[in-house]
């Protein structure tokens, strides 16, 4: 790639005259030996993935295998519905579109790992809700992931977007600066803008441990992508009215590197710490290793998803 900053890539492409998304194109292309519409054919496979991904998740009722979460994201749309709903039906939509996408994945279904299969959801939730409201074509949507490849690709090769290298801010979060800055770009941001949408996600998301329960990617990973797409939504909107991140976006990368590697071991994936180890999550995990479900110990309007 020309471009190792996301200060470069916005250069790069004031300088060119090109979005964001053209120029990862091309320089996927020139990397991969394939020709651009190759790769732009290969990308539209994905977004269709994940779409059907989004239909799946909201139409289940079910659990997963273990039986420790399912039907969250048809209850979160069917409550985004009503006309009291503090998040109102466009955030709400994409509020349960990447649960949606998150049950899939815990059920062992088809997804696409935006940037990790544990941060799956937050871009399908962002982009086929957008694209819902905005009326854009897929191909829209296509070039949107593109950008959103340009933001991780810098995320990956200066900090990390594992869980078990830098906690789950380094999963989630970047996923929330990826769709935050692709949106931005979408609804006719400057590259300005695009990299100051990607700072104000990741500063917000700096230091958040990754512990799933009984070391799956369940509890509380399914809601984490939730809550991701609506913080997608807010980052973008405030850099499209002229929301600066004070703190530049290619320094913030390089603090969630720093808190990444201070970060203790029980809290990197290891289900050693945080909320894998209060009393419920080591029950949880115990019923599970006795091969147990856990969705019988449920009562009558409890969810244990969270």
């Amino acid at each position: 790639m020309r471009f190792r900053t996301l200060n470069e890539l916005a250069e790069l492409s004031v300088r060119e005259g090109k979005p964001i998304y053209r120029l990862m194109l091309e320089d996927q292309a020139m990397e991969s030996g394939r020709t651009a519409e190759r790769e732009w054919d290969k990308m539209k496979q994905y977004y269709g993935i994940m779409k059907e991904a989004v239909r799946k998740g909201a139409a289940a009722e079910g659990g997963s295998r273990s039986g420790l979460t399912g039907g969250d994201a048809k209850r979160t749309l069917d409550y985004a519905r009503r006309p009291d709903s503090s998040l109102a039906l466009d955030a709400g939509k994409a509020m349960a579109y990447a649960l949606a996408v998150s049950e899939v994945n815990a059920s062992m279904g088809r997804i696409v790992a935006t940037p990790t299969a544990g941060s799956c959801g937050v871009i399908p939730g962002v982009f086929v809700s957008s694209q819902e409201r905005f009326g854009w074509s897929d191909d829209d949507m296509v070039g949107g992931l593109f950008c959103a490849g340009a933001i991780g690709y810098v995320i990956a090769n200066n900090s990390f977007i594992s869980g078990a290298e830098g906690g789950c801010q380094a999963e989630i979060g970047s996923a929330i600066g990826m769709a935050a800055g692709a949106l931005t770009e979408l609804k006719g941001g400057s590259p300005a803008q695009v990299v100051h949408a990607v700072g104000l996600a990741l500063k917000n998301t700096l230091g958040l441990i990754c512990d799933p329960v009984a070391g799956l990617v369940e509890i509380p990973c399914i809601v984490r992508n939730g809550f991701g797409a609506v913080n997608a939504l807010a980052a973008a909107d405030m850099a499209l009215a002229g929301v600066r991140s004070v703190i530049p976006s290619d320094e913030v990368i390089q603090v969630m590197l720093e808190v990444g590697g201070a970060m203790p071991d029980i809290h990197r994936e290891t289900a050693q710490g945080g909320l894998a180890q209060t009393p419920t999550g080591r029950r949880l995990a115990e019923q599970l290793a006795a091969g147990t479900r856990t969705s019988g110990d449920r009562k009558d309007g409890e969810n244990d998803g969270e």
